[in-house]
């Protein structure tokens, strides 16, 4: 029986790695154990870790690493204490392989632990480009990882280009697409109902983190896009944003905008968040929601600032600066009879999701061999 650790530590990941549990559960030779960290242990957030439960996934550890206070210092801080934390995990789980999700800086600790504990590790969204530390970190966890699962043909090209071995390149597609091709998320008469929504009005999804390089300007951009939303007046629902460096600022900001026609949300079911999404007329923010699940719902999406810099985007996307006027200019556009209609007749996805990609990841989480060849790694240039 192969045993595949699964680290998660945000409410993203768990929409990566869900599918593919899924999938794990029901297949013969596999097993798992899912160490859960950081955003899903925080009440302040939701406290996720109550929905993987619910999903009848089994949490065999639970690491606490998040130190009050969400500066720059603070996060470099809880990475310490996670590096720590998931080693001892490592040493009592005996994993055959690790498996990482995306771009936080738990995925690249688990990393570290596990490339120097000789444990191979499988990491989804390789390759990717995205703006500030997120990037940075994605591509750090590569030089550690032994397996790469890229969600689209540019990413795997890059992650050639970077000097990784062309053998442990998989182009297997995002399997958080999974779940939306499949149909797998609320109906829109829950969702209304859930977020008192009414029928035949624009809703706006608002979510927005912060951006580690940016610590300082969080409160303007946040204030210039919820000055932008008051001034259209459309229904909208906000979700409290991860907790990194300027989380608090942003929390604050939200609260302090709140309105009749504005829901705050800390946390939503990966369900109910979907079904949003298939509801909503457009996605604002800087999420990366906006650039690999909106396009399956032909969902317009908003994207202020630079936190998705140089990361594949489809035609549903309209980049634009943290400036009131341009942002409420956008969101007209967005939601224009004109540029939903294109968007419906012409949209498609840059990442690649048919229903089936987390049985390709699991297939080849089965079945690769575990040798000399997979651990002992070379750059290729």
């Amino acid at each position: 029986m192969r045993r595949i650790a699964i680290v998660t530590g945000s409410r993203g990941e768990y929409g990566y790695i869900r599918p593919i549990i899924k999938r794990i559960k029901a297949s013969k030779g596999l097993d798992y154990n899912v160490i859960a960290t950081n955003l899903h242990l925080l009440s302040d957030f939701g406290f996720s870790l109550k929905e993987i439960e619910q999903d009848g996934i089994k949490v065999t550890d639970k690491i606490y690493m998040a130190l009050d206070g969400y500066t720059t210092a603070t996060m470099a801080k809880s990475l310490g204490i996670f590096l720590m934390g998931v080693t001892d995990a490592f040493v009592r789980l005996r994993p055959d392989i690790v498996l990482l999700a995306g771009d936080r800086g738990e995925q690249l600790m688990a990393a570290i632990a596990a490339a120097h504990m000789n444990i191979p590790v499988a990491h989804i969204q390789a390759g990717e480009l995205s703006g500030n530390i997120d990037g940075m970190t994605r591509h750090a966890i590569a030089r550690y990882a032994h397996i790469h699962f890229a969600a689209n043909k540019d990413a795997g090209e890059r992650l050639k280009r970077s000097g990784e071995q062309e053998f442990r390149i998989f182009v297997t597609g995002a399997p958080q697409l999974d779940e939306l091709v499949n149909g797998e998320f609320a109906p829109a008469e829950e969702v209304a109902k859930a977020y008192s929504l009414q029928k035949g009005k624009p809703v706006i999804l608002f979510l927005h983190h912060p951006v580690t390089e940016e610590y300082g300007e969080t409160v303007m951009q946040v204030r210039e896009a919820l000055e932008a939303i008051c001034q259209l007046g459309h229904q909208t629902v906000s979700i409290f944003p991860n907790n990194d460096a300027g989380n608090e600022e942003i929390r604050r900001m939200v609260e302090q905008y709140r309105q009749p026609f504005i829901r705050v949300e800390r946390n939503m079911p990966r369900r109910m968040y979907l079904g949003l999404m298939r509801a909503a007329t457009v996605m604002v923010g800087n999420s990366s929601s906006g650039l690999i699940e909106a396009p399956v719902f032909h969902l317009p999406a908003v994207n202020i600032g630079s936190r998705q810099r140089g990361r594949v985007r489809g035609s549903n996307v309209i980049d634009v600066s943290a400036d009131r006027s341009a942002i409420k200019k956008a969101v007209g556009r967005a939601i224009s009879p004109n540029f939903l209609a294109r968007l419906r007749k012409n949209g498609s996805n840059p990442y690649l999701g048919d229903g089936d990609v987390s049985k390709r990841i699991v297939d080849i989480l089965r079945d690769i061999p575990v040798d000399e060849k997979l651990l002992k790694k070379q750059l290729a240039y």
